[in-house]
């Protein structure tokens, strides 16, 4: 009896804690950007383009999915924006971002670019790319970004 429990208490905590962790994002840059951390006010100017340049003087160049509806929720309450209001925006700069199909593509354009930054699931991350603290904290950490 207490295996079966067990076991329904993991599949429940299974089903319902896994869309908790299905859309937390971290943002990379190149693995030569010495940009270790921004604030969240910092990454809206740098995404809405106000920011064109990092510290060092290399140009940023904003990488982006086309169609990833956890990122683009990200990026609507990051930047206190609707639905129409993040289209409208994302259609008058197009041109300034590069969109990219997957994850693996964010992570190819930020290792090739050196002012690239990109933004990718936690679970994508890997050594060719290095994590950027947003407001000081980690993706995972509660505060990393509006999820």
């Amino acid at each position: 009896m207490r295996i079966r429990s067990t076991i329904y208490m993991l599949a429940f905590l299974g089903v319902f804690l896994t869309p908790c962790f299905a859309h937390h994002t971290a943002v990379v840059v190149n693995k030569d950007n010495p940009v270790e951390n921004v604030t969240s006010a910092h990454l809206v100017k740098i995404i809405r383009g106000e920011i064109k340049k990092w510290p060092d003087g290399k140009s940023i160049v904003l990488v982006l999915h086309k169609d990833s509806a956890g990122e683009t929720e990200t990026l609507q309450r990051l930047n206190k924006m609707s639905a129409t209001e993040w289209k409208s925006f994302v259609s008058a700069h197009k041109d300034s971002i590069l969109f990219v199909d997957s994850d693996a593509d964010v992570l190819k354009e930020v290792q090739s670019e050196s002012g690239a930054i990109g933004l990718i699931e936690v679970h994508s991350i890997d050594n060719s790319v290095n994590v950027v603290h947003v407001d000081g904290k980690l993706p995972m950490e509660f505060g990393y970004l509006p999820h």
